[in-house]
């Protein structure tokens, strides 16, 4: 494979996760597995499927997600192309774990690039790896349930993955079962429908551990949440372990019934708080040491600033800015990494506010506001004023006179002044220098 081919076709395994989740796991699992990517050619992606029933089906129904995948991942692409032949395997980048038990078969889906060893560990996340760890590792449950919390894209999918893959490592004799609240509620449902009910409870109670994701989609839903109770106090009094993870704490979760919230937080509750600057660059290295083209550490940086919602979309630009240089023959810089992610940079821009910077620059260097916007001219007084004219130049829309306005109405004169002042201490006082960064960064987090 040429190394565009090669990248075209990490592309394609990692777009899978976003396929999944917007057509679900079980459209997933029929339809989306049955392909094999092949190439990428004139704008066309092309796969192999094994039945014209199938090809039709995924042009038919799911085209578009198949390329808004592709696109959201810098491929231009427009449409896809599905050949048929009789030898189709399925693709290896997802494994699949059969759990047999009674009428029902359950499938854990495990992603391979999930484990811990590719968990990039930072104070926000620190607390919730180390609890994931003790639960993996020990042969009798630590804490029951381990409940991890947070946002999207922080990291809960990736340490309940990589739980599950060490459990299976160390303990392969233990049946573990990974699922979302989602397929939990419509395997249920479905057992109502066909009367099987004897069969899907036989299943979730007799694991040796029970993971569940996303728990917070099981609000409102009264009679999953009612087997799901008893699913969880059966499992709980014959010390199996339960692992869940949701969007917010078990006491904070809307629709779900006070005894349920009870039971969540009898164990460890993990908070996965928002990424820091360390942490979002630490992800940054860890993932391009993996691609095949070198990236500066002054783009890594700029990313790492700029893209603060969260560690998916950070991986996605990333991909996005690699996939245009392979595509185009092209370096990477952070010119090109501009003009590729003016769309996400744009959404992820923050408003900073004149105010907002007098704050954070009166608390870091010890002075009063009222100080900062008078006439004092004692060297630190000075010296802070300065640095919150500057910032306030590099970080806000604000014209020169609305600045010099903002500081107890001086003229834009007094900020050009100001700004040149600082940019002279810059370049001589390495130490200031790195506090006005510090600042800088406090300010776009």
């Amino acid at each position: 494979m040429q190394n565009s081919e090669v990248y075209m076709q990490q592309i394609w395994n990692e777009a899978q996760g976003d396929i999944e989740k917007a057509i679900g796991i079980d459209a997933f699992k029929n339809w989306i597995k049955k392909l094999n990517f092949v190439d990428v050619d004139e704008n066309i992606i092309h796969f192999k499927s094994c039945s014209n029933f199938v090809r039709d089906t995924i042009i038919a129904r799911y085209s578009s997600v198949i390329v808004n995948a592709f696109k959201s991942r810098g491929a231009d692409v427009s449409v896809i192309d599905i050949s048929v032949s009789g030898d189709i395997k399925q693709t290896p980048d997802v494994v699949s774990e059969d759990v047999d038990s009674g009428n029902i078969d359950e499938v854990s889906n495990l992603d391979k690039r999930f484990k811990f060893k590719d968990f990039v560990v930072g104070k926000p996340n620190e607390f919730a790896y180390a609890a994931a760890k003790r639960v993996a590792e020990s042969d009798a449950p630590s804490f029951n349930p381990l409940f991890l919390y947070g946002g999207v894209g922080l990291g809960k999918t990736h340490l309940m993955h990589a739980t599950a893959w060490e459990i299976r490592k160390r303990y392969p004799n233990k049946k573990v079962i990974y699922i979302s609240a989602e397929k939990f509620m419509y395997m249920f449902i479905k057992s109502l429908r066909f009367k099987s009910t004897m069969s899907f409870k036989e299943m979730f109670r007799n694991v040796d551990v029970l993971m569940i994701d996303d728990v917070q989609f099981i609000g409102g839903k009264d009679t999953t949440q009612e087997e799901f109770f008893h699913t969880f106090n059966d499992l709980v009094d014959n010390n199996k372990q339960i692992v869940l993870s949701a969007d917010k704490s078990p006491s904070d979760l809307d629709g779900v019934e006070d005894r349920l919230k009870s039971r969540l937080g009898w164990g460890l509750v993990a908070d996965i708080h928002p990424t820091t600057y360390e942490l979002r660059l630490g992800v940054l290295q860890s993932k391009a040491n993996k691609h095949a083209i070198p990236i500066s550490s002054n783009v890594l940086e700029f990313l790492a600033c700029k893209i603060t919602s969260n560690i998916r979309e950070l991986e996605g630009a990333l991909n996005r800015i690699v996939a245009h240089a392979v595509l185009i023959g092209s370096e990477i810089n952070i010119d090109i990494a501009q003009e590729v992610l003016k769309d996400l940079l744009r959404a992820n821009e923050k408003f900073v506010t004149i105010d907002a910077i007098q704050r954070k620059v009166c608390e870091y260097f010890g002075v009063k506001l009222s100080d900062l916007l008078s006439n004092r001219r004692q060297k630190s007084i000075t010296t802070a004023r300065h640095a919150a004219m500057y910032l306030s130049k590099q970080l806000t829309t604000k014209s020169l006179p609305d600045i010099g306005k903002s500081f107890g109405g001086r003229d834009h004169a007094t900020v050009i002044h100001a700004v040149k002042k600082i940019r002279e201490k810059i370049e001589t006082d390495k130490e200031f220098s790195s506090d006005l960064e510090i600042l800088r960064k406090t300010l776009e987090a």
